[in-house]
Protein backbone atom coordinates (compact mmCIF):
# COMPACT_ATOMS: atom_id res chain seq x y z
CA UNK A 1 0.00 0.00 0.00
CA UNK A 2 1.19 3.29 -0.65
CA UNK A 3 2.56 5.53 2.25
CA UNK A 4 3.55 9.71 2.78
CA UNK A 5 7.12 9.21 3.25
CA UNK A 6 9.71 10.93 1.32
CA UNK A 7 10.04 8.28 -1.09
CA UNK A 8 6.91 8.26 -2.31
CA UNK A 9 6.76 12.08 -2.03
CA UNK A 10 10.23 12.39 -4.14
CA UNK A 11 8.40 9.76 -6.81
CA UNK A 12 5.47 11.93 -6.77
CA UNK A 13 7.31 15.11 -7.24
CA UNK A 14 8.54 13.52 -10.74
CA UNK A 15 4.76 12.76 -11.55
CA UNK A 16 1.81 14.70 -9.79
CA UNK A 17 -0.47 13.18 -11.82
CA UNK A 18 0.82 9.97 -10.14
CA UNK A 19 0.08 11.54 -6.51
CA UNK A 20 -3.21 12.77 -8.17
CA UNK A 21 -4.42 9.16 -8.98
CA UNK A 22 -2.71 7.12 -5.97
CA UNK A 23 -3.28 9.49 -3.07
CA UNK A 24 -6.72 11.82 -3.56
CA UNK A 25 -10.29 10.35 -3.67
CA UNK A 26 -13.37 11.36 -5.45
CA UNK A 27 -16.19 11.99 -3.15
CA UNK A 28 -18.47 11.04 -6.11
CA UNK A 29 -17.16 7.27 -6.23
CA UNK A 30 -15.29 6.86 -2.95
CA UNK A 31 -12.33 5.98 -5.61
CA UNK A 32 -8.98 7.65 -6.99
CA UNK A 33 -9.43 10.46 -9.14
CA UNK A 34 -9.59 9.87 -13.25
CA UNK A 35 -8.24 12.85 -14.44
CA UNK A 36 -9.14 14.54 -17.46
CA UNK A 37 -7.01 14.44 -20.97
CA UNK A 38 -6.98 18.33 -20.39
CA UNK A 39 -6.44 17.98 -16.49
CA UNK A 40 -3.61 15.62 -17.09
CA UNK A 41 -1.76 18.06 -20.55
CA UNK A 42 -2.26 20.79 -17.95
CA UNK A 43 -0.24 19.29 -14.50
CA UNK A 44 2.54 18.65 -17.04
CA UNK A 45 2.95 22.48 -17.54
CA UNK A 46 2.20 23.54 -14.26
CA UNK A 47 4.99 22.39 -11.50
CA UNK A 48 7.69 23.20 -15.00
CA UNK A 49 10.48 24.94 -13.10
CA UNK A 50 13.33 27.04 -14.65
CA UNK A 51 17.31 26.51 -14.06
CA UNK A 52 16.61 29.13 -10.84
CA UNK A 53 14.37 26.84 -9.47
CA UNK A 54 11.38 28.46 -9.61
CA UNK A 55 7.86 27.73 -11.41
CA UNK A 56 7.83 29.08 -15.42
CA UNK A 57 4.08 29.69 -15.27
CA UNK A 58 3.27 31.12 -11.56
CA UNK A 59 -0.05 32.71 -13.05
CA UNK A 60 -2.17 29.88 -14.34
CA UNK A 61 -5.89 29.56 -15.83
CA UNK A 62 -8.02 26.82 -16.21
CA UNK A 63 -11.29 27.85 -18.16
CA UNK A 64 -13.63 25.42 -19.91
CA UNK A 65 -17.39 24.93 -20.38
CA UNK A 66 -20.08 25.12 -17.49
CA UNK A 67 -20.11 21.09 -15.71
CA UNK A 68 -16.39 20.13 -16.82
CA UNK A 69 -15.26 19.52 -12.76
CA UNK A 70 -13.50 22.61 -12.91
CA UNK A 71 -13.75 23.23 -9.02
CA UNK A 72 -12.43 19.65 -8.22
CA UNK A 73 -9.87 20.04 -10.11
CA UNK A 74 -9.20 23.24 -8.41
CA UNK A 75 -8.97 21.22 -5.04
CA UNK A 76 -6.60 18.79 -6.51
CA UNK A 77 -4.17 21.38 -8.03
CA UNK A 78 -4.12 23.10 -4.30
CA UNK A 79 -3.78 19.89 -2.42
CA UNK A 80 -0.60 18.84 -5.24
CA UNK A 81 0.47 22.05 -4.77
CA UNK A 82 0.84 22.02 -0.80
CA UNK A 83 1.64 18.37 -0.17
CA UNK A 84 4.65 18.02 -2.59
CA UNK A 85 5.75 21.15 -3.41
CA UNK A 86 4.90 23.16 -0.47
CA UNK A 87 8.31 23.37 1.30
CA UNK A 88 8.80 24.67 4.66
CA UNK A 89 5.24 25.36 6.18
CA UNK A 90 3.20 25.90 3.10
CA UNK A 91 0.22 28.02 2.89
CA UNK A 92 -2.74 27.80 0.48
CA UNK A 93 -5.81 31.07 -0.13
CA UNK A 94 -8.90 30.04 -1.13
CA UNK A 95 -10.86 33.52 -1.99
CA UNK A 96 -14.37 34.26 -2.37
CA UNK A 97 -15.65 36.26 -4.97
CA UNK A 98 -18.51 38.47 -4.80
CA UNK A 99 -21.06 36.27 -5.26
CA UNK A 100 -19.63 33.81 -2.79
CA UNK A 101 -19.18 33.71 1.27
CA UNK A 102 -15.83 32.63 2.15
CA UNK A 103 -16.01 29.20 2.47
CA UNK A 104 -16.53 28.49 -1.51
CA UNK A 105 -16.91 25.60 -3.37
CA UNK A 106 -13.28 25.10 -4.21
CA UNK A 107 -12.38 24.75 -0.77
CA UNK A 108 -15.62 22.74 0.03
CA UNK A 109 -14.05 19.96 -2.40
CA UNK A 110 -10.96 20.18 -0.59
CA UNK A 111 -12.87 19.22 2.54
CA UNK A 112 -14.61 16.34 0.62
CA UNK A 113 -11.83 14.98 -0.93
CA UNK A 114 -9.56 14.87 2.70
CA UNK A 115 -12.44 13.46 3.93
CA UNK A 116 -12.59 10.71 1.17
CA UNK A 117 -8.97 9.87 1.05
CA UNK A 118 -7.60 7.27 3.49
CA UNK A 119 -3.99 8.68 3.49
CA UNK A 120 -4.79 12.20 3.78
CA UNK A 121 -7.76 12.15 6.43
CA UNK A 122 -5.39 10.48 9.54
CA UNK A 123 -2.72 13.44 8.65
CA UNK A 124 -5.46 16.58 8.46
CA UNK A 125 -7.00 18.74 11.30
CA UNK A 126 -10.44 20.79 10.14
CA UNK A 127 -12.08 24.02 11.27
CA UNK A 128 -14.96 25.67 9.09
CA UNK A 129 -12.03 27.67 6.95
CA UNK A 130 -9.14 25.89 7.83
CA UNK A 131 -7.28 22.47 7.04
CA UNK A 132 -4.24 21.79 8.60
CA UNK A 133 -1.40 18.79 8.11
CA UNK A 134 0.55 19.47 11.50
CA UNK A 135 3.08 16.94 10.16
CA UNK A 136 4.20 19.21 7.78
CA UNK A 137 2.79 22.25 8.75
CA UNK A 138 0.50 22.84 5.65
CA UNK A 139 -2.19 25.13 6.15
CA UNK A 140 -5.19 25.62 3.60
CA UNK A 141 -7.25 28.57 4.31
CA UNK A 142 -10.57 30.15 2.80
CA UNK A 143 -11.07 33.60 3.16
CA UNK A 144 -13.22 36.45 2.25
CA UNK A 145 -13.44 38.64 -0.10
CA UNK A 146 -11.43 41.01 1.75
CA UNK A 147 -8.13 42.61 0.26
CA UNK A 148 -7.09 44.16 3.83
CA UNK A 149 -7.35 40.53 5.62
CA UNK A 150 -5.25 38.88 2.94
CA UNK A 151 -2.77 41.83 3.40
CA UNK A 152 1.02 39.83 4.00
CA UNK A 153 0.13 36.12 2.96
CA UNK A 154 3.18 33.85 2.23
CA UNK A 155 1.19 31.58 0.17
CA UNK A 156 2.26 28.86 -2.12
CA UNK A 157 -0.83 28.83 -4.26
CA UNK A 158 -3.94 31.36 -3.91
CA UNK A 159 -7.09 30.06 -6.16
CA UNK A 160 -9.75 32.53 -7.70
CA UNK A 161 -13.02 30.30 -8.97
CA UNK A 162 -15.19 31.63 -11.04
CA UNK A 163 -13.10 34.88 -11.86
CA UNK A 164 -15.79 36.62 -14.09
CA UNK A 165 -17.93 37.21 -10.72
CA UNK A 166 -14.60 39.31 -9.44
CA UNK A 167 -16.41 42.56 -10.63
CA UNK A 168 -15.92 44.71 -7.51
CA UNK A 169 -12.95 47.38 -6.68
CA UNK A 170 -12.67 45.09 -3.18
CA UNK A 171 -11.92 42.18 -5.68
CA UNK A 172 -9.54 43.68 -7.44
CA UNK A 173 -7.65 44.91 -4.55
CA UNK A 174 -7.59 41.00 -3.16
CA UNK A 175 -6.59 39.63 -6.65
CA UNK A 176 -3.14 41.99 -6.33
CA UNK A 177 -3.13 41.39 -2.62
CA UNK A 178 -2.77 37.56 -3.77
CA UNK A 179 0.15 38.09 -6.27
CA UNK A 180 2.68 34.47 -5.95
CA UNK A 181 5.61 36.01 -3.17
CA UNK A 182 8.86 36.24 -4.82
CA UNK A 183 10.53 34.81 -1.57
CA UNK A 184 9.20 30.81 -2.40
CA UNK A 185 10.26 29.12 -5.68
CA UNK A 186 7.38 27.28 -5.97
CA UNK A 187 4.09 29.79 -5.61
CA UNK A 188 1.43 30.30 -8.60
CA UNK A 189 -2.31 32.12 -8.53
CA UNK A 190 -4.69 29.67 -10.11
CA UNK A 191 -7.64 30.76 -11.98
CA UNK A 192 -10.47 28.16 -13.11
CA UNK A 193 -13.48 30.13 -14.60
CA UNK A 194 -15.84 29.98 -17.13
CA UNK A 195 -15.96 33.14 -19.86
CA UNK A 196 -17.77 36.64 -17.98
CA UNK A 197 -19.42 39.58 -19.52
CA UNK A 198 -17.36 41.76 -21.77
CA UNK A 199 -16.71 45.45 -20.30
CA UNK A 200 -18.19 43.59 -17.19
CA UNK A 201 -15.52 40.56 -15.93
CA UNK A 202 -13.01 43.38 -16.64
CA UNK A 203 -10.09 41.24 -14.83
CA UNK A 204 -10.89 38.13 -16.63
CA UNK A 205 -10.81 39.61 -19.81
CA UNK A 206 -7.62 41.06 -19.75
CA UNK A 207 -6.28 37.34 -17.94
CA UNK A 208 -7.77 36.09 -21.38
CA UNK A 209 -6.11 38.23 -23.57
CA UNK A 210 -2.80 37.82 -22.04
CA UNK A 211 -2.82 34.04 -22.15
CA UNK A 212 -4.10 34.03 -25.52
CA UNK A 213 -1.24 35.74 -26.99
CA UNK A 214 1.37 33.27 -25.54
CA UNK A 215 2.27 30.32 -28.03
CA UNK A 216 0.12 26.97 -28.51
CA UNK A 217 2.14 24.02 -26.13
CA UNK A 218 -1.16 21.73 -26.65
CA UNK A 219 -5.26 21.64 -27.83
CA UNK A 220 -6.03 24.87 -26.17
CA UNK A 221 -3.51 25.58 -24.12
CA UNK A 222 -1.16 28.29 -23.92
CA UNK A 223 2.32 28.78 -22.31
CA UNK A 224 4.74 31.83 -22.00
CA UNK A 225 5.54 35.01 -20.34
CA UNK A 226 4.88 33.37 -17.10
CA UNK A 227 1.19 32.53 -17.92
CA UNK A 228 -0.02 28.80 -18.63
CA UNK A 229 -3.80 28.96 -19.72
CA UNK A 230 -6.07 26.54 -20.98
CA UNK A 231 -8.83 27.70 -22.57
CA UNK A 232 -11.50 25.19 -23.97
CA UNK A 233 -14.96 25.97 -26.21
CA UNK A 234 -15.64 22.60 -26.82
CA UNK A 235 -16.58 20.01 -23.83
CA UNK A 236 -13.69 18.32 -22.49
CA UNK A 237 -15.62 15.41 -20.15
CA UNK A 238 -17.25 12.59 -21.26
CA UNK A 239 -20.37 13.31 -19.25
CA UNK A 240 -20.93 16.62 -21.86
CA UNK A 241 -22.80 14.13 -24.33
CA UNK A 242 -24.48 15.77 -26.80
CA UNK A 243 -27.51 15.14 -25.48
CA UNK A 244 -26.70 16.96 -22.60
CA UNK A 245 -25.37 19.98 -25.15
CA UNK A 246 -28.93 20.08 -26.84
CA UNK A 247 -31.01 20.31 -23.50
CA UNK A 248 -28.71 22.86 -22.47
CA UNK A 249 -29.46 24.81 -26.03
CA UNK A 250 -32.73 24.36 -25.31
CA UNK A 251 -33.18 25.56 -22.01
CA UNK A 252 -30.47 28.43 -21.90
CA UNK A 253 -31.30 31.37 -23.85
CA UNK A 254 -28.37 32.22 -26.73
CA UNK A 255 -26.13 34.46 -24.72
CA UNK A 256 -25.69 32.31 -21.94
CA UNK A 257 -25.39 29.26 -24.13
CA UNK A 258 -22.26 30.68 -25.73
CA UNK A 259 -21.14 32.00 -22.21
CA UNK A 260 -21.82 29.29 -20.18
CA UNK A 261 -21.33 25.62 -22.52
CA UNK A 262 -19.66 27.70 -25.19
CA UNK A 263 -17.18 28.91 -22.83
CA UNK A 264 -17.52 32.79 -24.75
CA UNK A 265 -17.63 36.42 -23.71
CA UNK A 266 -20.84 37.63 -24.33
CA UNK A 267 -22.81 41.39 -23.73
CA UNK A 268 -24.20 41.48 -21.02
CA UNK A 269 -27.60 42.70 -22.90
CA UNK A 270 -29.68 40.67 -25.33
CA UNK A 271 -32.96 39.97 -26.39
CA UNK A 272 -35.08 38.52 -23.69
CA UNK A 273 -37.35 36.18 -25.58
CA UNK A 274 -37.15 34.99 -29.40
CA UNK A 275 -40.78 35.79 -30.93
CA UNK A 276 -41.00 32.54 -31.68
CA UNK A 277 -41.40 31.21 -28.53
CA UNK A 278 -43.98 33.92 -27.58
CA UNK A 279 -46.07 32.98 -31.20
CA UNK A 280 -46.11 29.91 -29.79
CA UNK A 281 -47.79 30.60 -26.57
CA UNK A 282 -50.37 32.65 -28.43
CA UNK A 283 -53.79 31.15 -28.59
CA UNK A 284 -55.44 32.80 -31.64
CA UNK A 285 -59.01 31.85 -30.75
CA UNK A 286 -58.78 33.29 -26.88
CA UNK A 287 -59.63 36.57 -25.09
CA UNK A 288 -59.49 38.59 -22.45
CA UNK A 289 -62.39 37.23 -19.54
CA UNK A 290 -64.72 39.70 -18.89
CA UNK A 291 -65.59 38.51 -15.27
CA UNK A 292 -65.83 35.00 -13.52
CA UNK A 293 -66.50 35.10 -10.17
CA UNK A 294 -65.04 31.18 -9.48
CA UNK A 295 -62.06 32.46 -10.82
CA UNK A 296 -59.25 33.02 -9.20
CA UNK A 297 -56.61 35.12 -10.83
CA UNK A 298 -53.31 36.46 -9.46
CA UNK A 299 -52.66 40.04 -10.53
CA UNK A 300 -49.14 42.50 -11.34
CA UNK A 301 -48.62 46.11 -11.30
CA UNK A 302 -46.27 48.13 -12.38
CA UNK A 303 -46.76 51.40 -11.73
CA UNK A 304 -45.10 54.48 -12.83
CA UNK A 305 -46.67 58.41 -12.30
CA UNK A 306 -44.86 60.14 -15.00
CA UNK A 307 -43.02 58.78 -17.76
CA UNK A 308 -43.25 54.97 -17.90
CA UNK A 309 -46.40 53.14 -18.96
CA UNK A 310 -48.58 51.82 -15.67
CA UNK A 311 -49.70 48.13 -16.75
CA UNK A 312 -51.96 45.72 -14.37
CA UNK A 313 -51.81 42.27 -15.39
CA UNK A 314 -53.98 39.20 -14.36
CA UNK A 315 -53.34 35.58 -15.09
CA UNK A 316 -54.64 31.94 -13.67
CA UNK A 317 -53.15 28.90 -13.06
CA UNK A 318 -54.86 26.60 -15.71
CA UNK A 319 -55.60 23.44 -13.67
CA UNK A 320 -56.44 21.47 -16.33
CA UNK A 321 -53.47 22.54 -18.96
CA UNK A 322 -51.42 23.18 -15.71
CA UNK A 323 -49.90 26.26 -17.34
CA UNK A 324 -50.36 30.18 -16.49
CA UNK A 325 -52.96 31.97 -18.28
CA UNK A 326 -53.14 35.25 -19.02
CA UNK A 327 -56.85 36.49 -17.95
CA UNK A 328 -56.89 40.43 -18.60
CA UNK A 329 -54.37 43.28 -18.84
CA UNK A 330 -54.79 47.13 -18.94
CA UNK A 331 -51.85 49.79 -19.65
CA UNK A 332 -51.90 52.94 -18.89
CA UNK A 333 -50.02 55.99 -19.88
CA UNK A 334 -49.27 59.09 -18.39
CA UNK A 335 -46.90 62.35 -19.51
CA UNK A 336 -45.35 64.78 -17.63
CA UNK A 337 -48.31 67.20 -18.61
CA UNK A 338 -50.46 64.94 -17.38
CA UNK A 339 -49.46 62.65 -15.05
CA UNK A 340 -51.14 59.13 -13.97
CA UNK A 341 -54.08 59.80 -11.36
CA UNK A 342 -53.76 56.46 -8.77
CA UNK A 343 -56.55 56.87 -6.96
CA UNK A 344 -59.07 57.12 -10.62
CA UNK A 345 -56.98 54.21 -12.78
CA UNK A 346 -54.94 51.87 -10.92
CA UNK A 347 -56.81 51.54 -7.31
CA UNK A 348 -60.50 51.68 -9.44
CA UNK A 349 -59.50 49.13 -11.78
CA UNK A 350 -58.46 47.02 -8.83
CA UNK A 351 -61.33 47.13 -6.97
CA UNK A 352 -62.93 46.20 -10.24
CA UNK A 353 -60.72 43.56 -10.91
CA UNK A 354 -61.74 42.04 -7.21
CA UNK A 355 -65.50 42.46 -8.10
CA UNK A 356 -65.44 40.73 -11.39
CA UNK A 357 -62.74 38.18 -10.32
CA UNK A 358 -61.32 36.22 -7.06
CA UNK A 359 -58.31 38.24 -6.84
CA UNK A 360 -56.18 35.81 -4.60
CA UNK A 361 -53.66 38.75 -4.23
CA UNK A 362 -52.39 41.42 -5.99
CA UNK A 363 -48.20 42.08 -6.04
CA UNK A 364 -46.55 45.88 -6.03
CA UNK A 365 -43.87 47.68 -5.39
CA UNK A 366 -44.26 49.39 -2.62
CA UNK A 367 -42.38 52.36 -3.81
CA UNK A 368 -45.35 53.38 -5.59
CA UNK A 369 -48.12 52.27 -4.31
CA UNK A 370 -48.21 52.68 -0.60
CA UNK A 371 -50.92 54.91 -0.22
CA UNK A 372 -52.96 52.73 -2.86
CA UNK A 373 -52.17 49.54 -1.59
CA UNK A 374 -53.18 50.81 2.37
CA UNK A 375 -56.65 51.81 0.49
CA UNK A 376 -56.60 48.46 -1.22
CA UNK A 377 -56.39 46.65 1.53
CA UNK A 378 -59.31 47.71 3.63
CA UNK A 379 -61.75 47.72 0.66
CA UNK A 380 -60.84 44.00 0.88
CA UNK A 381 -57.84 43.65 -2.06
CA UNK A 382 -55.24 41.18 -0.68
CA UNK A 383 -52.48 43.07 -1.70
CA UNK A 384 -48.75 42.14 -1.63
CA UNK A 385 -45.63 43.66 -1.54
CA UNK A 386 -43.03 42.91 -4.12
CA UNK A 387 -40.22 45.28 -4.15
CA UNK A 388 -38.38 44.90 -7.52
CA UNK A 389 -35.26 44.46 -6.38
CA UNK A 390 -32.23 42.61 -8.31
CA UNK A 391 -33.06 39.42 -6.39
CA UNK A 392 -37.15 39.90 -7.12
CA UNK A 393 -36.35 40.92 -10.93
CA UNK A 394 -34.33 38.28 -11.68
CA UNK A 395 -36.69 35.40 -10.24
CA UNK A 396 -39.36 36.64 -12.07
CA UNK A 397 -37.75 37.38 -14.98
CA UNK A 398 -36.41 33.95 -14.89
CA UNK A 399 -39.81 32.52 -14.26
CA UNK A 400 -40.93 34.19 -16.98
CA UNK A 401 -38.73 32.79 -19.28
CA UNK A 402 -39.03 29.11 -18.41
CA UNK A 403 -42.56 29.37 -18.73
CA UNK A 404 -42.28 30.98 -22.08
CA UNK A 405 -39.80 29.29 -23.50
CA UNK A 406 -41.50 25.48 -22.03
CA UNK A 407 -44.81 26.90 -23.40
CA UNK A 408 -46.31 26.69 -20.34
CA UNK A 409 -47.82 30.31 -20.22
CA UNK A 410 -51.44 30.56 -22.52
CA UNK A 411 -52.00 34.55 -23.97
CA UNK A 412 -54.67 35.63 -26.03
CA UNK A 413 -53.37 37.79 -29.25
CA UNK A 414 -52.14 41.44 -28.32
CA UNK A 415 -50.10 43.67 -30.54
CA UNK A 416 -49.27 45.77 -27.35
CA UNK A 417 -47.78 42.91 -25.39
CA UNK A 418 -46.24 41.48 -28.30
CA UNK A 419 -44.84 44.85 -29.36
CA UNK A 420 -43.62 44.98 -25.41
CA UNK A 421 -42.20 41.77 -25.56
CA UNK A 422 -39.99 42.34 -28.78
CA UNK A 423 -38.74 45.53 -27.02
CA UNK A 424 -37.89 43.55 -23.50
CA UNK A 425 -34.10 42.83 -23.54
CA UNK A 426 -32.46 40.63 -20.50
CA UNK A 427 -29.31 42.36 -18.50
CA UNK A 428 -27.47 40.05 -16.88
CA UNK A 429 -25.33 40.65 -14.07
CA UNK A 430 -23.02 38.86 -11.75
CA UNK A 431 -26.03 38.64 -9.73
CA UNK A 432 -28.35 36.85 -12.29
CA UNK A 433 -30.32 38.41 -15.45
CA UNK A 434 -33.39 40.85 -14.74
CA UNK A 435 -35.95 42.35 -17.58
CA UNK A 436 -34.77 46.00 -19.10
CA UNK A 437 -35.27 48.02 -22.21
CA UNK A 438 -33.19 48.87 -24.81
CA UNK A 439 -34.31 52.41 -25.27
CA UNK A 440 -35.90 54.75 -23.05
CA UNK A 441 -38.98 54.94 -25.18
CA UNK A 442 -39.93 51.87 -24.99
CA UNK A 443 -42.56 50.24 -23.34
CA UNK A 444 -42.25 47.13 -21.50
CA UNK A 445 -44.40 47.48 -17.93
CA UNK A 446 -46.94 45.08 -19.05
CA UNK A 447 -44.02 42.55 -19.55
CA UNK A 448 -42.35 43.59 -16.20
CA UNK A 449 -46.22 42.83 -14.77
CA UNK A 450 -46.91 39.47 -16.36
CA UNK A 451 -44.03 38.50 -14.89
CA UNK A 452 -44.82 39.49 -11.44
CA UNK A 453 -48.28 37.82 -12.08
CA UNK A 454 -47.08 34.66 -13.52
CA UNK A 455 -44.58 34.29 -10.61
CA UNK A 456 -47.42 34.61 -8.11
CA UNK A 457 -49.91 31.86 -10.36
CA UNK A 458 -46.96 29.73 -10.69
CA UNK A 459 -46.67 29.68 -6.81
CA UNK A 460 -49.90 29.35 -5.38
CA UNK A 461 -51.68 28.31 -8.30
CA UNK A 462 -49.44 25.73 -9.64
CA UNK A 463 -48.54 24.24 -5.97
CA UNK A 464 -52.70 23.45 -5.56
CA UNK A 465 -53.34 26.29 -3.20
CA UNK A 466 -55.94 27.97 -4.85
CA UNK A 467 -59.20 27.77 -3.19
CA UNK A 468 -61.30 25.31 -5.10
CA UNK A 469 -58.16 22.74 -5.63
CA UNK A 470 -58.88 21.98 -1.26
CA UNK A 471 -62.01 20.89 0.27
CA UNK A 472 -60.47 22.00 3.32
CA UNK A 473 -61.15 25.79 2.29
CA UNK A 474 -64.88 24.63 2.11
CA UNK A 475 -66.59 23.32 5.55
CA UNK A 476 -69.54 20.64 4.73
CA UNK A 477 -68.20 20.38 0.99
CA UNK A 478 -68.59 17.21 -1.60
CA UNK A 479 -65.16 14.97 -1.09
CA UNK A 480 -65.52 14.32 -4.82
CA UNK A 481 -63.29 16.03 -7.14
CA UNK A 482 -64.45 20.00 -8.26
CA UNK A 483 -65.25 19.58 -11.80
CA UNK A 484 -66.48 22.20 -13.92
CA UNK A 485 -69.91 21.25 -13.61
CA UNK A 486 -70.19 21.24 -10.25
CA UNK A 487 -67.79 24.09 -9.45
CA UNK A 488 -70.81 26.37 -8.82
CA UNK A 489 -72.03 24.49 -6.27
CA UNK A 490 -68.55 24.10 -4.40
CA UNK A 491 -68.57 28.12 -4.40
CA UNK A 492 -72.06 28.59 -2.80
CA UNK A 493 -70.86 26.39 -0.04
CA UNK A 494 -67.85 28.10 0.48
CA UNK A 495 -69.65 31.14 0.51
CA UNK A 496 -71.86 30.53 2.98
CA UNK A 497 -69.45 28.99 5.34
CA UNK A 498 -67.09 32.02 4.64
CA UNK A 499 -69.88 34.97 5.01
CA UNK A 500 -67.18 37.46 6.55
CA UNK A 501 -65.35 37.33 3.07
CA UNK A 502 -68.83 38.30 1.20
CA UNK A 503 -70.10 41.44 2.73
Amino acid sequence: MTTLDEASFARWRENPVEFISEVLHDPATRKPFVLLDAEREFLKYAFLTGEDGKLLYPEQVYSCPKKSGKTGFAAMHVLTTVLLFGGAYPEATICANDLEQAQGRVFEAIKRIVECSPLLWPEARMTADTIRFPEIGATITAIASDFAGAAGGNQVISVFDELWGYTSERSRRLWDEMIPPPTRKIACRLTTTYAGFSGESVLLEELYKRGLSQPLVGTDLHAGDGILMFWSHTPVAPWQTDAWLAEMRRSLRPPAYLRLIENRFVTSESTFIDMAAWDACVEPAASSVAADRMLSVYVGVDASVKRDSTAIVATTWDRKLKKVRLVYHRIFQPSPDEPLDFETTVEETLRDLNKRFRVRKALFDPYQMAAVAQRLVKAGVRMEEYPQSVPNLTESSQNLFDLIQGRNLVVYPNEAIRLAVSRAVAVETTRGWRIAKDKQSHKIDVVVALAMSALAALRDGGAGRDYYASHEWVEGGESDEITYENRHRVWAAYQRAHPEIWK
